[in-house]
């Protein structure tokens, strides 16, 4: 038996009946002491229909404070659970392994032995290389558990331009391939490979991966393996990096991929419009993710979610879910200020994003997918976003990107459904939005509430919609008549989740 009370499903459990056994016995036992005391079956039937109301009463009243007492525990996003990185008893600098801070002298080893010292003391409470003011060139190298990268204020780790200081290493086996080429790829300049408890921080170092020569390399079609990162970790838990300064990525920013419980929050991303596809954040295949208080702005793709790549990330199956994005400022020259995909067939779900400004971009806010990559995109919800200067303020695309080989399964449709965009104000918009499905795989529940969009001129174009259904209130200028031809009560079920902010009663 259970009793919905208000939307709130109460299910008495094992434990409620241990503790409330006297209760219980009392409340099923008393119609028998009437019957016997009064020898009456008008008293015996009486008194069976009040201990009924009070039995019940007594059910819906202790399973609520037990539902409450359980909800508790998880009724929280992302980022307000935030850890605090505890001082490493022990520290040593990077100029105690020979590093020399000119600019030119290539630190590789230094870093390398460095960690290498350093990792004997993970049992020991962990341990800090310091970086000390100085530009410090380097290749890629790899950090420790229980290790804090401290980067100086004026420190800068500059990645060497010299591809053979790159090491070349399998690629994820989410992708199966690299993922401009077919092979292997560059590992990334700062690594980190099933480690627990790792933190990059400073007071506002920097680290440089002057890109430049990697985008020319891209760009002439000269590479052999795909391009690296600036920071990558794989297979990772309780990574944090914060107060830091990300400049001229060969390609991605910082990677977390098949991590769990990722804190990024304070930094500063910068690559140049003409970047090519250089992306600032991407949470890949992990879960527990906050990012918050950044400023990015990069060549294609601010932050971008993704989750593996057609038959390899469908066969792995890691989603990406239980994210929490809040307080960004992002800037995209030719992609989207946030995306998600088209690299989702793990999945993606469970995503938070609010308060945030996204402006100067080629798209606000991005959903890409296409035949053959399986998976889902659900549970999204953003709010509370402002937008200036943006071509498209949404798109939802349905084929869109490309597929790593010819293994793919073409029958292998996507799943969009779910989306609601709330509490949005967007100016100097050319386009309001774009979606389009896929015709055997329509997507569905797209919920848009309280939107304004002041578009440029009077022949802008306002929305575009096909193989599309969902609901909208609210919404300026007024969207095409898919987004108005579904029951708002999915909406509103999303909105009403605990951990929505805001979200009970925000709408009804």
């Amino acid at each position: 038996m259970y009793y919905n009370l208000q939307g709130i499903v109460l299910i008495p459990s094992s434990n409620f009946f241990k503790a409330n056994n006297g209760l219980i016995l009392f409340s099923l036992l008393s119609p028998l002491w009437y019957l016997q005391r009064y020898k009456s079956f008008n008293w015996f039937v009486f008194s069976v229909r009040v201990f009924m109301v009070v039995q019940v009463a007594l059910l819906v009243l202790l399973a609520l404070c037990n539902a409450i007492e359980v909800n508790g525990e998880g009724n929280y996003l992302q980022c307000d659970h935030n850890p605090t990185s505890q001082p490493r008893p022990h520290s040593v600098s990077i100029l105690e392994f020979g590093a020399v801070g000119d600019g030119k002298t290539l630190n590789t080893i230094a870093f390398q032995n460095a960690i290498f010292y350093l990792k004997s003391f993970a049992d020991k409470g962990g341990a800090q290389l310091y970086v000390p003011p100085g530009r410090w060139l380097t290749g890629s190298f790899n950090l420790t558990s229980h290790l804090t990268l401290f980067l100086e204020k004026g420190a800068v780790i500059l990645g060497s331009q010299d591809p053979s200081h790159w090491d070349i290493v399998e690629p994820l086996p989410s992708y199966g391939r690299g993922i401009e080429l077919p092979g292997r790829r560059y590992r990334s300049l700062v690594n980190g490979y099933m480690l627990r408890d790792v933190v990059i921080t400073g007071d506002n170092g920097t680290i440089d991966g002057q890109g430049s020569v990697w985008w020319e390399w891209f760009t002439s079609h000269s590479l052999n393996y795909t391009r690296p990162h600036l920071v990558e970790f794989v297979s990772s838990k309780d990574v944090h990096v914060s107060n830091i300064t990300f400049l001229n990525a060969p390609a991605y920013n910082i990677h977390p991929v098949y991590c769990s419980n990722v804190h990024i929050h304070n930094l500063s991303v910068y690559a140049p419009p003409g970047s090519p596809y250089t992306v600032g954040i991407v949470p890949d295949s992990s879960d527990n993710v906050c990012i918050e208080d950044c400023n990015i702005s990069t060549g294609h793709d601010a932050i971008a979610l993704k989750s593996g790549w057609d038959e390899y990330g469908i066969a792995y199956g890691r989603p990406t879910t239980n994210v929490h994005i809040r307080s960004v400022h992002l800037q995209s020259s030719t992609g989207s200020s946030l995306a998600f995909g088209s690299e989702m067939s793990g999945g993606i779900s469970n995503v938070q994003v609010e308060h945030v400004h996204l402006y100067n971009s080629f798209t606000g806010i991005q959903f890409r997918t296409t035949k053959g990559r399986g998976g889902y995109l659900r549970e999204i919800i953003i709010l509370d976003a402002n937008m200036l200067n943006i071509n498209t303020a949404f798109s939802a695309i349905g084929d869109y990107g490309s597929h790593p080989d010819e293994k793919f399964n073409p029958d292998a449709f996507p799943s969009l459904e779910k989306i609601t965009l709330h509490d949005i104000i967007g100016k100097n918009i050319i386009m309001a939005g774009n979606f389009s499905g896929i015709q055997q795989a329509p997507f569905t529940s797209m919920c848009l509430f309280n939107i304004s969009l002041s578009m440029s001129s009077a022949f802008s174009s306002c929305w575009s919609c096909s193989n599309v259904s969902g609901y909208s209130e609210l919404v300026f200028p007024e969207p095409c008549a898919y987004l108005k031809n579904s029951n708002a009560s999915s909406c509103f079920s999303i909105l009403m989740r605990p951990n929505v902010r805001g979200g009970r009663g925000a709408i009804l």
